[in-house]
């Protein structure tokens, strides 16, 4: 079982066999299934024994706003499927972005971003975080080196990034990325949200920190929100010490404590949990973190499935009269054919499909309240098909110039193909484009 250890031991074993045995080792007598610890509080014997566990001299559970048995189990579990060392569950994706970049970054920061963005992030980053104090750059991610170089400012202490854009798929070369803010002397940090581990694992490709909304596919079933943030444990904060200050410097609220002298590799987590989750309390509940274990049991079967799936529809799209244009990178005339050959195993990305439908927003829209079998729902990378019109939904709060930045086109269409039948799909796809 977890004990609440700081860093996690990196075992060698296949994707498959960490989704289904990883986490939880029950000993004699114990549940082979991870219990659900639906408890606030953990009971210890002595007041020392608890002063210790608050003066973070030791590790352990006293209360779940911190650190929950079955929270830390699921949070182990995705950190070997990363090949990270530690990792924290959160209530929700948005507050896995907040923390990981809130973590490094403070009032009078500033970090780059790619444009190419969940809706829900780049309001996140463009205009709460300067309520923070803190300054966001979005570039094209696409863009030359030298041009992104531009973006960095003396006070930058992070780049943040989707290994695939959501809604618009844009693929993030993750190797460049990472060349240019280690460059700067800052870590990346990648949202590997649609991907997932089965498909690409940042961390082999020079990324520094990886988060998750785990509502998407490592759930599966649309049964709980949550998020994670994930360390590799290889950035070196203290060789960058003047730009860290909050891991590298004595927290007052810890009698003077230094993260990194403290942690070594456990640094970066440990403060998001000791007191950005001590003070904002973002916490999953442990029902839900179960519910997202069952989920993950699963995620080595239904990712191959998803892509498969798509990869069928998005070859039924492209031969469409009334499909303007398709953007999946599993077909070969995509711009991110040949980096996802090289940064996804197999070359397989995620089951989300984007198009289009000719004759703009008006038929995209009569397009998609024809269909019967996908659902018109707020959600993405179900095992149900799913669908949704980012431009009048998910993105509606931006401009349309904000719009153009994150590669979101008004007709743009986002279908989220499941693991159903792909004729069955594919026949729903057929009758909605006969009614336009």
């Amino acid at each position: 079982m977890c004990r609440g250890s700081v860093l996690y031991s990196r075992q060698v074993m296949k994707a498959s066999t960490i989704c289904v045995q990883s986490g939880w080792q029950p000993g004699k007598g114990e549940p082979r299934v991870l219990p659900i610890y639906q408890s606030t509080t953990f009971r210890y014997e002595t007041s020392d024994q608890m002063a210790r566990l608050f003066d973070l001299e030791e590790a352990g559970f006293f209360y779940t706003r911190l650190q929950n048995p079955t929270n830390e189990c699921v949070a182990k579990k995705i950190a070997e499927l990363e090949g990270g060392v530690a990792a924290i569950l959160t209530s929700s994706g948005q507050a896995a972005s907040f923390y990981s970049v809130f973590n490094i970054c403070e009032a009078g920061d500033h970090f780059v971003c790619t444009s190419a963005l969940y809706g829900g992030t780049y309001n996140l980053f463009a205009v709460t975080f300067k309520k923070f104090g803190i300054d966001c750059t979005f570039v094209d991610q696409d863009a030359p080196e030298e041009e992104i170089q531009k973006a960095f400012r003396p006070n930058t202490k992070c780049v943040f990034g989707e290994t695939i854009s959501n809604p618009s798929l844009q693929v993030l070369d993750i190797e460049k990325m990472a060349r240019i803010a280690h460059k700067n002397g800052v870590p990346l940090i990648v949202d590997n949200t649609f991907a997932t581990p089965i498909n690409c694992r940042p961390f082999e490709h020079g990324a520094d920190i990886v988060m998750h909304s785990t509502t998407k596919y490592m759930d599966g079933h649309a049964t709980q929100v949550g998020g994670v943030v994930v360390d590799s444990g290889k950035f070196d904060w203290a060789a960058h010490a003047d730009k860290f200050p909050g891991l590298t410097t004595p927290d007052a609220s810890y009698h003077g404590l230094v993260y990194t002298e403290a942690f070594g590799a456990g640094a970066y987590i440990t403060k998001c949990t000791v007191q950005l989750m001590r003070d904002l309390g973002s916490i999953p509940s442990p029902m839900n973190a179960f519910l997202l274990n069952l989920g993950l049991e699963t995620l080595h079967l239904r990712m191959p499935r998803h892509c498969e799936n798509a990869q069928k529809v998005a070859e039924f799209l492209s031969t469409q009269e009334d499909v303007a244009w398709i953007n999946y990178a599993g077909l070969p005339d995509n711009k991110y054919y040949e980096l996802a050959q090289k940064q996804f195993d197999g070359g397989r990305t995620c089951g989300v499909v984007t198009f289009g439908i000719k004759g703009g927003r008006e038929r995209a829209i009569k397009f998609i309240d024809s269909l019967k079998l996908c659902a018109i729902v707020t959600h993405v990378a179900d095992a149900r098909t799913c669908v949704l019109h980012p431009a009048s939904h998910t993105h509606r709060q931006l401009t349309d110039q904000q719009l153009e930045e994150a590669g979101v086109k008004p007709d743009l269409i986002r279908f989220s193909v499941g693991i159903e039948d792909a004729e069955d799909i594919i026949a729903d796809l057929k009758q909605a484009l006969a009614q336009i």
